[in-house]
């Protein structure tokens, strides 16, 4: 899932955020204000979070 997390972060066709609170970071991913992945990391754990079609958004072209 990183792999693809990252392709869909730096896909231009999407936008996103990151939120730091202390140890814990979450980047939101967004497809037309849709969300379609997470990460979340809280000190050295990373978890990964897709919506059931993010595989779509992988190869999505405009």
């Amino acid at each position: 899932m990183k792999t693809e997390f990252d392709d869909l972060r730096l896909n231009d066709n999407h936008t996103y955020e990151t939120d730091r609170n202390g140890e814990k970071q979450v980047i939101k991913i967004y497809s037309d204000e849709q969300l379609i992945a997470k990460k979340v990391t809280l000190k050295k754990s990373v978890r990964y979070f897709g919506a059931n079609n993010y595989h779509l958004f992988l190869s999505q072209q405009h």
